[in-house]
């Protein structure tokens, strides 16, 4: 991975009492600086240009243009040529197979390392970031060719995260014991990344924002707490170690 990727991963795109986009407007400002477009990929949801305008409508307090990858006339090209590529949140299964579909997977991850392109992602398309989907909590409506993502970082990371509720009589499984189970299965460190949280990487520092925190989970150890200001940097050299298909 070159020194140089740009990353802000949001856990999620709305927090509650707030407007879409709103808790993060300031960090996305920052990550933007001076530049002024941003290509959306509005392929988790279904209805494309309504979730288009529905970005435009969050960001239009920081005077930017949002152009929708769906509207173009050749997506490759106009990734290509993008500055900022914003990949939205909604059915995680759903947005990677449209990637691969489009042929994306390989560009934005070339010109992500190289620097030309920042990438800001949100729920689903802060799972994209990972090198796998694996640790989605979205149901599979749709079977990508392989769960293998963008590889823009070495870790996984759970948006949405919730902690486990001891009041609940629910008898399900938690996130948490969801997570140690892939653990069992895969050697990858994972983060728990609570609504209102968000990584951002830039250059060689990951540093954990936002509102809320995060837990770390790593393989034979006990989750970690994260607080805002933690520095994540150690995970971009940790290797991933992925249980392989047959």
């Amino acid at each position: 991975m070159s020194i140089a990727s740009e990353l802000l991963l949001l856990s999620n795109s709305a927090v509650h009492g707030r407007g879409f986009l709103e808790h993060a407007l300031e960090a996305i400002a920052q990550f933007l600086g001076d530049r002024r477009t941003i290509h959306f990929v509005p392929y988790a949801l279904a209805d494309h240009d309504g979730y288009t305008a529905r970005v435009q409508e969050a960001l239009q307090p920081l005077d930017v243009s949002v152009v929708g990858l769906h509207a173009v006339g050749d997506v490759r090209v106009a990734v290509e040529s993008a500055e900022v590529l914003f990949c939205g949140g909604g059915n995680t299964f759903r947005l990677l197979k449209a990637l691969q579909q489009h042929g994306l997977i390989e560009p934005i991850r070339r010109r992500v390392e190289a620097g030309a392109l920042r990438y800001l992602g949100s729920s689903a398309g802060t799972n994209m970031a990972c090198p796998s989907l694996r640790t989605t909590n979205d149901m599979p409506i749709v079977q990508p060719a392989s769960f293998e993502a963008l590889e823009l970082i070495q870790f996984q990371i759970n948006p949405h995260y919730r902690d486990p509720d001891p009041d609940s009589i629910h008898m399900g499984e938690t996130v948490e014991q969801r997570i140690r189970e892939f653990l069992e299965e895969n050697d990858v460190a994972v983060v728990g990344l609570r609504e209102g949280a968000w990584l951002r990487r830039s250059n060689r520092q990951l540093r954990l924002e936002g509102l809320t925190g995060a837990r770390l989970f790593r393989r034979g150890s006990d989750p970690q707490e994260m607080q805002p200001g933690a520095d994540l940097s150690s995970l971009l050299d940790l290797p991933a170690r992925f249980d392989q298909p047959a």
